[in-house]
């Protein structure tokens, strides 16, 4: 016995908007023949009609378990990395960068350049380029005047990071990076670099830039005198540039300057001589003499009125080897003068081990060897001095190790005379109007006339030669320190007393 079915709520389809309905015959023979013919109408295209894609998704069970997200995330993968390369190819292209490690001489120049930057000008006629950065070193210096006061200055310079600044009318990028890893055993401090970037199209200005950094530095020492030390494997500057001493400075023995001066010029302008001829166009001085004669302070004028600098050279420094004696002397920087003081002092105390060795931080071989040998350098003016002649190997002073030999002895009278009269006598100052005469003199000095200074002059003279033919002197050094502290007068009486005795000696120091 079948029971009704309950009748069902009915509800109603929603009326299709547009689209092909199914037709009522067709449904109810569907329907009477077991086939499920769906009752809603099919809007848009038909299935036959649908993509190749949207099948896929639709009927792949991979894709709707993930592997359609992973496809999706290889073709972002490859457009960043196509994005990466080609802002790596633009940069290549439009990008220039300049590295400047802390071993290379532009490292400081740049340093001070952009210290320079942050309020003063740099060359006339120019407008400040500073910039303004949050990450800021400092560079304290010390600044010498001239009535002996000092004061610090403190040089405020960017310190490690990314910094931006407007040079010519066009941006540039500076990174500032320390390795604290590699450090510079000499000096301890961290190994540094300094990375400058702009456009390729503005690379020319990096010259210019560096240039303009160059005559930075270089205005700071002009008219002076740089003096450098070694420094490991390297020359670095020895405290402030020092100011340049005038020739007239230094009383020399009668044509003893001249001679020097003469042979050095005369070298300085012979460099093509030297290479037609092959000769090695170096060149090398001894100046020998007691002590106060004014061997080092004569190198120094000479240098000051070369426009040379300095380099000066330990023999005796510890951890000064053979080796690095050979680098210091090959790299030696341009218009400088080598200078070794108190040669023979190197070489009193060795100890000789074998044929030629030493022991001794410099052998005397490398020594020799440095000086005239196949890895020596070119282009190189020596100086030495000594106290003691005598104790000098024959094989250091030999032509082309030592070209020109020079004695600078105690004062003679014509020499005594000349520096009375330059201390006491007309001295000539330059001012803003020109060179303008005038006397020198103490608080507590009276003037004296031209005739008075000379007549003084020739009774010190008459005094100096009277002692050395007793065989006792005085260095020039004395002298100076004499008429420092005492007047014209005064120091006549006080001449006899700084004379010393060279025992018995009555002959000129050889």
């Amino acid at each position: 016995m079948f029971r009704p079915r309950p009748t069902q709520p009915s509800q109603t389809a929603p009326t299709p908007e547009a689209g092909p309905s199914t037709p009522p015959a067709l449904t109810s023979d569907a329907a009477a023949s077991g086939i499920d013919v769906p009752t809603q109408p099919v809007a848009g295209p038909s299935a036959e009609n649908q993509s190749f894609v949207s099948k896929i998704m639709a009927d792949n069970p991979y894709f709707s378990a993930g592997a359609g997200l992973m496809g999706i995330g290889v073709v972002l993968t490859v457009f960043r990395r196509s994005l990466t390369l080609g802002t790596t190819f633009a940069q290549r292209r439009m990008l220039v960068t300049l590295e400047i490690p802390s071993k290379d001489r532009s490292y400081p120049w740049f340093l001070e350049w952009m210290a320079a930057q942050s309020g003063s000008q740099v060359g006339k006629g120019k407008k400040p380029m500073g910039f303004r950065s949050h990450e800021l070193a400092v560079e304290t210096s010390y600044k010498q005047h001239e009535n002996g006061s000092s004061e610090a200055v403190f040089n405020l310079v960017p310190g490690p990071g990314t910094h931006y600044f407007k040079y010519q009318g066009t941006w540039f990028q500076v990174k500032r990076e320390r390795d604290a890893k590699l450090m510079d055993l000499h000096s301890g401090s961290p190994w540094e670099t300094l990375t400058l970037t702009t456009l390729s199209t503005y690379r020319h200005l990096f010259s210019s830039l560096l240039t303009e950094a160059r005559a930075l530095a270089e205005a700071s020492t002009e008219g002076k005198t740089v003096v450098y030390t070694a420094w490991g494997v390297e020359w670095r500057p020895f405290g402030k540039p020092r100011g340049r001493r005038e020739m007239g400075s230094v009383v020399l023995g009668e044509g003893v300057s001249e001679r020097i001066e003469k042979d050095l010029r005369s070298f300085l302008g012979r460099g093509k001589w030297y290479a037609e001829r092959g000769i090695p166009y170096r060149r090398g001085y001894l100046l020998h003499g007691p002590p106060g004669s004014g061997k080092t302070s004569y190198i120094q004028a000479l240098a000051g009125a070369l426009h040379y600098n300095i380099c000066l050279l330990n023999l005796a420094e510890r951890g000064l080897t053979d080796d690095k004696l050979n680098h210091l002397l090959g790299l030696v920087p341009e218009r400088s003068f080598i200078l070794l003081e108190d040669v023979d002092s190197a070489f009193s105390r060795r100890v000789q081990t074998s044929e030629d060795g030493f022991k001794s931080s410099v052998t005397f071989s490398g020594l020799l060897n440095a000086l005239d040998g196949v890895a020596s350098s070119e282009e190189r003016i020596i100086f030495m001095t000594t106290n003691h002649y005598d104790r000098l190997d024959p094989a250091l002073i030999r032509p082309g190790r030592v070209d020109v030999h020079e004695i600078l002895d105690d004062a003679a009278g014509e020499q005594a005379k000349r520096l009375f009269v330059k201390f006491y006598g007309n001295s000539t100052t330059t001012t803003q109007e020109g060179e303008e005469k005038g006397r020198i003199l103490r608080e507590d000095e009276t003037p004296l006339t031209d005739e008075e200074v000379e007549q003084l002059g020739n009774e010190l003279m008459r005094i100096v030669e009277e002692e050395r033919s007793r065989g006792r002197t005085i260095s020039m050094a004395s002298l100076q320190g004499l008429f420092i502290r005492t007047g014209a007068k005064e120091s006549l009486d006080g001449i006899r007393e700084l004379c010393k005795s060279r025992g018995g000696e009555k002959a000129p120091y050889v």
